[in-house]
């Protein structure tokens, strides 16, 4: 029965991708119907669900933290060229675009994934143990990265506005390639063990006794499958983005919302894993998903809408507002306050949720 099991869900896993993609490209361009909204909107959830096996896959092979790196980059490498995409075909209404989604990243994954791993990992296991050198580490990266693309955006003086000028905006953009490059090289290289799962005695797992590593072809046909399993989730998720802004338009929601609902699609394979990596007590697992993600949305995102604003016409708004920032100031010291002890409980989880809700509920009602 348990093989059963597992050959049907390597069928659908299997066939899910390939028809995304093949969806994407027959309704690429297209406008859309309501009927094929819904498929549409079906097939991307199926697509979800197997960019979510296929990177367990992958990362059983490679182990952490280099599975979790394998999602985190992969995901927000198509993040990115749907954000440049949009963009480009929106004129001056998608001013905002990035930073609203990248913005929407940062606080769905330092709140949303984080404390919903948190809560799932103590209330679960009793409390949640992770690493506090490797999460401190990525979290400071994350802070540094977002406070210098878009808090300063909105103090300089060289152009109107919050924008930054064209230095301005190449510093921020080679600053964050090179920070992102550096915890990258930490995480993989120099200090791979702060960043590895930790048991109850506070020892590093360095690999999963329970099962064996699947073979390089099978995590190399997973690789591939993840690639188009994404590619269909980002493809399809611009295909009814215009259904989502006529919706956000019609329920009178600010433009913002349209962020949040794209950087809620996109996040969705990772929140996935990294809910189920809370559940088998490797909240460690989960952190290197938030905040890797965090930083890859930043650290790829600033460079790519830089070298499109080569191609842009109108502004690019790059600085948060005044209520923005507050947020993520508080989260930063939150966050900050999660981590030092190394362990966490319900409370920690449930803070971290509400700060989520509040960013949710001003993006709705600013």
């Amino acid at each position: 029965m348990i093989a059963r099991l597992r050959s049907l869900t390597s069928r659908w896993t299997t066939v899910v991708p390939v028809v995304a993609v093949v969806l994407l490209v027959v309704t690429w361009g297209r406008h859309l119907p309501g009927w094929t909204v819904a498929l549409v909107t079906l097939v991307l959830a199926g697509s979800v669900l197997a960019a979510v096996h296929h990177a367990e896959v992958v990362a059983h092979r490679v182990g952490e933290p280099f599975g979790s790196l394998v999602l985190a980059v992969a995901v927000t490498i198509i993040e990115v060229a749907l954000i440049v995409t949009l963009m480009l075909d929106g004129g001056d209404k998608s001013a905002t675009l990035a930073r609203d989604t990248v913005f929407a990243a940062v606080m769905i994954t330092c709140n949303g994934v984080v404390g919903a791993s948190l809560l799932v990992g103590s209330l679960r296991h009793g409390t949640a143990i992770f690493n506090p050198e490797g999460t401190g580490a990525a979290l400071a990266t994350v802070a540094t990265l977002a406070t210098l693309s878009l808090v300063l955006p909105t103090f300089t003086t060289s152009k109107p506005g919050p924008e930054f000028s064209t230095v301005q905006l190449s510093f921020a953009a080679v600053s964050s390639i090179v920070l992102y490059g550096l915890f990258v090289a930490t995480q993989t290289i120099r200090h791979r063990d702060y960043f590895l799962p930790l048991t109850r005695q506070g020892e590093v797992i360095t690999g999963e006794d329970h099962a064996e590593a699947p073979p390089a072809r099978t995590a190399l046909v997973s690789l591939g499958l993840l690639g188009l399993a994404l590619v269909g989730v980002v493809g399809l998720a611009k295909g009814v983005s215009p259904a989502i802004e006529s919706g956000v338009e019609a329920a009178g929601l600010p433009q913002a919302v349209v962020g949040v609902v794209i950087a809620l699609l996109v996040l969705l394979p990772e929140t996935i894993a990294a809910l189920r990596a809370a559940r088998r007590d490797r909240v460690q697992t989960s952190l290197n998903l938030a905040l890797g993600s965090a930083m890859a949305s930043i650290g790829l995102t600033i460079p790519a809408v830089a070298l499109a604003s080569v191609w842009l016409t109108g502004p690019l708004t790059l600085g948060l507002g005044a209520t923005h920032m507050v947020l993520l100031a508080l989260t930063v010291v939150v966050s900050s306050l999660t981590v030092v002890p190394g362990r966490a409980t319900p409370l920690q989880g449930g803070v971290h949720l509400v700060l989520l809700a509040a960013y949710l509920e001003l993006a709705i009602n600013p």
